[in-house]
This record gives structure tokens, C-alpha cells and sequence, in this order.
């Protein structure tokens, strides 16, 4: 029997907290020692990990189909545009208005 890991988002606010706790505990002690230095790396590493954490619940977020892709739109929007098309347009313009000329498209279907 496995368990499962936790959430991303309970890992977000466990080590937001850590890191909150270690940079009040470095503030309170005024320490500048070794221990002072493994407080503040602790620190660091908690709160790169809540950052971590945070961008992995933001993008499975992202990655969810919104309302208009179940209705029957494609999920990407650029389903007709092959990659020499893509590689040939290099103006983020361009590249919307393809999207748009392509949403146009599939919503008279």
C-alpha cells in the first residue's frame, strides 16, 4: 500500500511558514554564527520550495480545460498551424491575429 504525497498547495503553505518562523527566529536572536548561517540557508531553501510550489499549482491550474474547450473548441487554438507557419512568425501580433483568424474559423463550424 503507497500513500499518496501531499498537495502542492499544502507543501506551499508548510514551508511558507517554515520560512516565516526561520526569518522571524533570525530576527529575534540576532545570531551571526554558524547557527545564524544555517538558519538563514534554511530560510532560503523554504521559501525557493514554497516558490516551487506555488508555480506547480499556478500551471496545473493553467493546464485545466476552461469552459470554451469542453463547448467543442480546440485546446491549444493553433490545432491548424503547422510549425513552419509558427517559425516564420516571430511578432507577437501576428501570432494573435492567426489565433483569432483560426478562432474564427472554428466557431462557424
Amino acid at each position: 500500500m503507497r500513500l499518496p504525497g501531499p498537495d502542492a498547495r499544502t507543501v506551499a503553505a508548510v514551508a511558507a511558514t517554515v520560512a516565516v518562523a526561520l526569518l522571524v527566529t533570525l530576527v529575534l536572536w540576532r545570531r551571526q554564527d554558524l547557527v545564524g548561517v544555517v538558519l538563514a540557508l534554511l530560510c532560503v531553501l523554504s521559501a525557493t520550495v514554497a516558490g516551487v510550489s506555488v508555480a506547480a499549482v499556478r500551471q496545473r491550474d493553467d493546464a485545466e480545460p476552461d469552459a470554451a474547450t469542453q463547448a467543442g473548441q480546440p485546446v491549444d487554438g493553433l490545432s491548424g498551424i503547422d510549425a513552419d507557419t509558427l517559425e516564420t512568425l516571430d511578432n507577437l501580433d501576428a501570432v494573435r491575429a492567426m489565433r483569432e483568424r483560426h478562432r474564427g474559423r472554428f466557431s462557424d463550424r
